[in-house]
């Protein structure tokens, strides 16, 4: 399983979000300034994290994003599935609907693939953005990359 920059710099922008929660509703040109990220692409991403109910958005001339719920209630597996989909290294063992399988009942590797994604699964949902963002302050400036 390879991540997109959907995945990536939707994560980005969210450990932005916690990072800076105290303060008022973020504009998606801030969050893009602050995170070397286009601001056009940066608001698709928004759309379908609004939607699964991640952050929220807030009208007017001081609106922006803002997250939710609590960072330390959102897991890097939330804001992962909501961009790039189910977690699953082949299809047959997607964790939203495993494709159906001829050979299912005598296949060798399907119990692989299914350890392979029950542990990206358990690493990402160990990580909430709170975590991330705790990690990011600690980290000297300049060497946070994801």
């Amino acid at each position: 399983m390879k991540l997109s920059t959907r995945g990536r710099y939707g994560l980005r922008a969210m450990i932005d979000m916690a990072q800076n929660q105290d303060k008022s509703p973020m504009a998606t040109r801030t969050i893009a300034a602050r995170e070397g990220l286009s601001e056009r692409y940066l608001e698709q991403l928004m759309v379908p994290l609004k939607r699964a109910g991640l952050v929220k958005s807030v009208r007017g001339s001081q609106g922006g994003y803002i997250l939710a719920r609590d960072p330390r209630d959102i897991t890097a597996g939330d804001v992962i599935r909501v961009l790039e989909g189910p977690i699953a290294p082949v299809d047959c063992v997607s964790e939203a609907s495993p494709e159906a399988c001829t050979r299912s009942d005598y296949c060798v590797t399907r119990t692989l693939w299914t350890k392979v994604r029950d542990s990206i699964a358990e690493v990402l949902d160990s990580y909430t953005l709170a975590d991330l963002a705790e990690e990011s302050r600690q980290a000297p400036p300049g060497n946070i990359r994801l």
